[in-house]
């Protein structure tokens, strides 16, 4: 009776000192899978946490979703070469700073891919490469300088009929930057948002050490090249290694340059550390495009973001303020 009175005195304590659990939870949003984590004082809490990012996400995904019909964003497009549509300003906002990205990449990252004719394929059954006069078609209605806005209207204009924006490269990132800023707002002290590769966390594990994310060696998905602190920030691993295509001995990727239509080449992997999802995303798909070279360059100017970049040959390249202790 008495060895029962202490244990039931210890855990008393335990309670009361603020005992943390980590919770896990995965599902399929925004066509994709998500993995979301939170640390908090019971299971039912963390329940409770996890529902209200679900719901923050799968409002992000009506909002940004070109395939629903009832979306802003198909609304947009409905209205390419037709007339200005005012949005939310929330995406108004979104569309804005895609455009700022796509400036600073000089057209490497781009929403108006989403009119790109889909030529190239990835699932096998392509026995030759597509011809450069359909190639140069295929990106006639891409182009993030005929995307108009108006700040005073919140309005968005595509000047060509045919014109599509598109989400794909950054909508799971702004949706977890979303999910995770809510979470924060609600109290919770420390979790991981996993939106099929783009990792979002904030806080330390329970037992005070950083939250950790393994750069994966596209040449062997079963090594890791490294094991890499990161805290309060995002981590996008973009790669080709299960989507492309090979001919004449060059290995093309499936991220496809919006400004000529040829996929990407010689690089099979980028991973990108920035503070926000969103931004991280944008990034790792630019410098796919851009190349090792121009693409570190670029990485190199901008305040508080890394990247790593392994070429198809397996070698490994960081930007100037990254350090990598590897496995």
């Amino acid at each position: 009776m008495k060895n029962l009175s202490i244990i039931i005195l210890v855990l008393f304590l335990y309670f009361q000192a603020g005992a943390q659990i980590t919770h896990k939870r995965t599902l399929k949003l925004m066509g994709s899978r998500f993995d979301i984590t939170v640390v908090a004082k019971d299971t039912i809490l963390a329940d409770s946490y996890i529902d209200l990012a679900v719901s923050e996400i799968t409002r992000i995904e009506q909002l940004i979703s070109s395939w629903d019909p009832k979306s802003q964003t198909s609304e947009i497009n409905k209205n390419a070469g037709v007339k200005p549509v005012v949005v939310d300003k929330e995406l108004f906002d979104l569309i804005q700073r895609a455009q700022s990205i796509s400036k600073l990449t000089d057209g490497a990252f781009d929403i108006s891919y989403a009119s790109m004719d889909k030529i190239w394929k990835f699932d096998g059954s392509m026995s030759q490469m597509p011809s450069e006069a359909d190639i140069k078609i295929s990106v006639e209605k891409v182009g993030y300088k005929n995307i108009v806005l108006d700040a005073s209207k919140s309005s968005v204009y595509l000047r060509k009929k045919g014109m599509k924006i598109g989400f794909g490269a950054i909508g799971k990132g702004y949706a977890a930057d979303k999910a995770k800023a809510l979470l924060i707002e609600k109290g919770v002290v420390s979790g991981i948002i996993n939106a099929s590769g783009d990792m979002n966390t904030w806080g330390n594990q329970i037992n005070g050490e950083e939250w950790k994310v393994a750069i994966t060696n596209p040449l062997d998905k079963n090594k890791a090249f490294a094991l890499l602190p990161i805290t309060n920030g995002a981590v996008v691993t973009s790669g080709n290694y299960e989507k492309q295509v090979t001919f004449n001995g060059i290995r093309y990727s499936h991220i496809i340059d919006p400004r000529t239509g040829y996929p990407s080449s010689g690089i099979v992997s980028v991973t990108v550390f920035a503070p926000k999802a969103e931004l991280a995303d944008a990034l790792a798909t630019s410098v796919f495009v851009m190349g090792k070279d121009v693409g570190l360059n670029r990485i190199n100017q901008l305040p508080n973001i890394e990247c790593i970049i392994i070429d198809e040959k397996g070698n490994l390249f960081t930007s100037n303020s990254i350090e990598i202790n590897k496995i």
